[in-house]
């Protein structure tokens, strides 16, 4: 949400997701996470967290994260129930990565629209969030300002990566 947030700001049209069955955060114990449905919205995390522990919350950040989260949108969004098409998806864990490669590949196609699937890896943890946000942004800019994204992507990806000082994966998926 670090990099939907500033890519909003710079005037992109984004949408962000979570691939999972459910929305975990880290709880108590590593053992115990706090798990939501994905109609949960992130102010009822927020209070329900604030309910339970709010010196732990406050202190490993998630509550600073909800209050980001809440200010961008109502709600998580599962990216499996999203009917929308997309140019380029950016995902910033290989798992997701393999998450939504997975579920293009069960979606019936329709009019074989070209999707660009991108990942770069990013820690879960304030400060690499930040990062990302900023690697993504200039890869994203870098993306907008293809005349032939198709054509291009390939020779911007490789010149973006030894920027980015982590493996990019790149596959293209179908509508």
């Amino acid at each position: 949400m670090e990099a939907h947030s500033f890519l909003s700001k710079r005037g992109y049209n984004v949408r962000s997701f979570g691939t999972g069955s459910q929305v975990k955060l880290p709880g108590a114990t590593l053992d115990k996470p706090n798990i939501y449905d994905f109609n949960t919205t992130y102010d009822e995390m927020y209070r329900d967290l604030m309910r339970k522990d709010p010196e732990l919350y406050t202190q490993n950040g998630i509550l600073h994260m909800l209050d980001r989260n809440r200010r961008i949108k109502p709600m998580p969004e599962r990216f499996q129930a999203c009917k929308e098409k997309f140019n380029v998806i950016i995902t910033c864990e290989e798992r997701v990565y393999d998450q939504v490669i997975e579920d293009f590949e069960t979606r019936e196609k329709e009019d074989m629209q070209p999707a660009h699937i991108i990942n770069i890896d990013i820690q879960d943890n304030h400060e690499e969030a930040t990062i990302g946000a900023f690697l993504i942004s200039d890869l994203a800019t870098m993306l907008f300002e293809s005349d032939d994204l198709d054509n291009d992507i390939d020779e911007i990806l490789q010149d973006f990566e030894p920027r980015a000082r982590r493996p990019i994966l790149h596959t293209v998926c179908f509508y």
